[in-house]
């Protein structure tokens, strides 16, 4: 497509017309059919999550991120304490519904209403979350709020680029990979290149239509396996998608 060209013939990037910027997200639940997001609450939360992260056999789900792991409720609970203050990043606790029990958090974070960027991190999902229903529903959850509700343009998920977890996650999620920004951090006293993925507002009324079908109680069986795979429904959409627009 070719670019549009303003008075000087320059190529300048195509009109929005009639932004007015997103929305900032609020301390407010955000609820599904698995779970509930909430914003994290030291009383509420921080035994449970505590109580879900210790029943790891080890500290590896640590390694890629800055803080953790803690080795007493003391400590995890003066962490929760600083996220349950802080505005940007806002942390949720993500509530599993059938237990009423916290199983691990998020955040939505780099909050720019003004351009309509946000970006979703601080994953840390315990063993008890880990690639079950809640898992996707959770992040489905923010990406709603995100499109849906609070009318940003641009969803961003980065993480250390040798987390391979972490990126084959952003994929089956729908995310695009951009590229890796080189010694773009530094932590736990070692050098980070970050691996950039984004959504855009336009790619996601296809992809919520995916994560729908996906979540639908009809796709796992009686054993509470899915029955198609997430990614291939989103696969399977955006190849249509290209097939129509040829």
């Amino acid at each position: 497509m070719e670019p549009t060209r303003n008075a000087f013939d320059q190529p300048v990037g195509a009109p929005v017309p009639g932004w007015n910027g997103a929305r900032a997200p609020a301390r407010e639940p955000l609820v599904g059919r698995y779970c509930r997001l909430e914003p994290v609450d030291v009383e509420r939360h921080a035994e449970d999550l505590y109580d879900a992260y210790s029943s790891a056999t080890d500290a590896r789900d640590w390694t890629y991120l800055n803080v953790g792991p803690f080795e007493s409720l003391a400590a995890y609970r003066e962490h929760l304490t600083r996220a349950a203050a802080s505005a940007d990043p806002l942390h949720y606790a993500v509530i599993d519904l059938a237990t009423g029990k916290a199983v691990g958090t998020l955040a939505l974070m780099r909050i720019d209403p003004a351009n309509g960027v946000i970006e979703v991190g601080h994953v840390t999902y315990s063993p008890r979350l880990k690639r079950t229903r809640i898992a996707t529903e959770a992040m489905f959850l923010l990406m709603n709020h995100v499109f849906g509700e609070l009318g940003y343009r641009r969803f961003e998920w980065k993480c250390d680029s040798l987390n391979g977890p972490s990126r084959t996650a952003a994929l089956r999620y729908g995310f695009t990979f951009e590229g890796i920004f080189r010694q773009a951090i530094v932590y736990r006293q070692r050098n980070r290149d970050t691996a950039w993925f984004s959504m855009l507002d336009g790619e996601w009324p296809a992809l919520r239509a995916c994560y729908a079908r996906w979540l639908d109680a009809g796709n796992f069986d009686a054993h509470g396996q899915q029955i198609e795979r997430l990614a291939d429904l989103i696969a399977q959409r955006r190849a249509a998608e290209s097939e129509g627009d040829q």
